[in-house]
């Protein structure tokens, strides 16, 4: 196992971002090793699921976004 996959889950959308883009970074260099190069894509693969589940989430919650009688905005329930 690679030094990468001990490390973990990338916790915010942005690391998981940042961590996608040096992953197409190495494999667009092309210079890296096959069994190396399927690691990463492996990698990548299971990142980008973790970005559009985050990405998911966010636009849930933005589309149950609603204003209160005071014009705070709160999480309005499904029914409303």
């Amino acid at each position: 196992m690679t030094a990468r996959k001990k490390e973990g889950v990338p916790g915010t959308f942005e690391e998981a971002m940042r961590r996608l883009e040096k992953i197409v970074e190495e494999l667009e260099n092309g210079d890296v090793p096959l069994e190396q190069a399927m690691e990463l894509y492996e990698e990548g693969i299971t990142v980008s699921k973790i970005c559009a589940e985050k990405l998911t989430k966010a636009e849930l919650t933005l589309k149950r976004l609603g204003k209160d009688i005071n014009g705070k905005f709160t999480v309005m329930d499904e029914e409303e």
